[in-house]
């Protein structure tokens, strides 16, 4: 038999699944609790509220996106497969135990009001993220262009993971928005 998890992962997996598919906003401390099976007490002893819950959910969540979006990367078969790759990661990520209605990122940078120091911070290191790996991958296939065409594609995977809030998805389109971008 396995072993149940620690309380602080139980209060991390709960929460990284209702986040996923309600939102931070929408989801009550009360539920999360529930989930996990834990006092209130327990959430405030390791997290200190709600919000450095979220904070340990996004950090965990970053963590897992820089691995399937680094796997994508070694396992693409050129230069121009390799800047592709973060779409290939996408769809693995929404296929994975991340999977979620939407980004986690915008999801709460959208229901944070503008001056939360967590949103801000999630925000800042997921766009940090893409933006650093986007130039660098970008190195080879654009020359001197990188940034501009970094910048360019920040633009198409935010919007294409924005979109995933319209059913159907929208990863196809923004492959080939991208695509566009590199001919």
């Amino acid at each position: 038999m396995t072993p149940r998890p620690d309380a602080r992962r139980r209060l991390l997996d709960a929460a990284d699944e209702l986040f996923a598919v309600q939102g931070c906003a929408a989801t009550p401390v009360d539920q999360v609790l529930t989930r996990a099976g834990v006092a209130p007490a327990t959430l405030y002893a390791h997290f200190g509220s709600k919000t450095g819950l979220q904070a340990a959910v996004l950090d965990a969540r970053l963590a897992r996106w820089d691995t399937t979006w680094a796997a994508a990367v070694d396992a693409a078969p050129d230069d121009r497969g390799r800047l592709l790759a973060v779409f290939d990661a996408l769809a693995e990520f929404a296929r994975g135990e991340a999977a979620s209605r939407w980004c986690a990122f915008l999801d709460a940078a959208a229901g944070a009001p503008a001056d939360d120091p967590t949103a801000t911070a999630a925000i800042t290191a997921d766009t940090a993220l893409l933006r650093a790996r986007l130039t660098e991958l970008a190195g080879p296939v654009a020359g001197d262009r990188a940034a501009e065409l970094a910048e360019q594609l920040l633009v198409v995977v935010s919007g294409t993971l924005a979109m995933h809030l319209r059913p159907g998805g929208s990863l196809a389109t923004g492959r080939a928005t991208a695509e566009a971008l590199l001919r």
